[in-house]
């Protein structure tokens, strides 16, 4: 069995219905969604509140959730990192809002945060990102999806003609829509 970590995102948007990201000083520098790994101890909501005012220094109050993600580890021997194969991820992605006129309080170190439109994400971002951020725009909640690395990473990439994750949510199962994502890769690491 493969070991699975936990992890936990936010869609944090302004009034203006920008989305803010985080961009990590390490690795490849790809544009994420603030978050990070869940403790034990926690919910998805407790961890995530945690993670984003510790990422970005913004007190946030959750409001539901978009869906939560899988990423399945790449099974290439070759992508193993130092401690083994890297684990499939969880993560719990929720729509969250910064109350009334909360100051923005000082990032952690080494994310540099900037607000963008959904449609026009920066380039390159990570592909939990790039789908919870079209789910969120399009008003979906509860989306149940599997993320799986473009062709050439170790396994096939999600194909427009692919059988959509169901959603899940107040009345009948619902389809969520299939986007094409260019460029996708997924680096259980920088998951979120």
């Amino acid at each position: 069995m493969r070991s699975l970590t936990w992890a936990v995102a936010a869609v944090v948007t302004d009034d203006a219905g920008r989305v803010l990201l985080c961009r990590q000083g390490r690795r490849a520098a790809r544009w994420a969604l603030p978050g990070g790994r869940s403790r034990p101890d926690e919910t998805p909501a407790q961890a995530v509140v945690r993670d984003v005012h510790a990422e970005t220094g913004l007190t946030v109050e959750v409001v539901d959730l978009v869906g939560i993600y899988h990423l399945p580890a790449v099974s290439d021997a070759s992508r193993a990192g130092r401690a083994g194969p890297r684990p499939d991820v969880l993560v719990h992605v929720l729509r969250a809002r910064v109350p009334g006129t909360a100051p923005a309080g000082v990032p952690g170190g080494g994310c540099r945060l900037s607000w963008h439109d959904p449609g026009r994400l920066p380039e390159p971002v990570t592909p939990v990102t790039r789908w919870a951020v079209a789910d969120a725009a399009a008003g979906r909640s509860g989306v149940l999806r599997e993320v799986r690395p473009r062709a050439g990473a170790g396994l096939p990439a999600a194909r427009a003609g692919d059988p959509a994750p169901a959603a899940c949510g107040a009345g009948p199962t619902r389809r969520a829509a299939a986007t094409p994502a260019p460029n996708d890769t997924v680096d259980p690491a920088d998951a979120a």
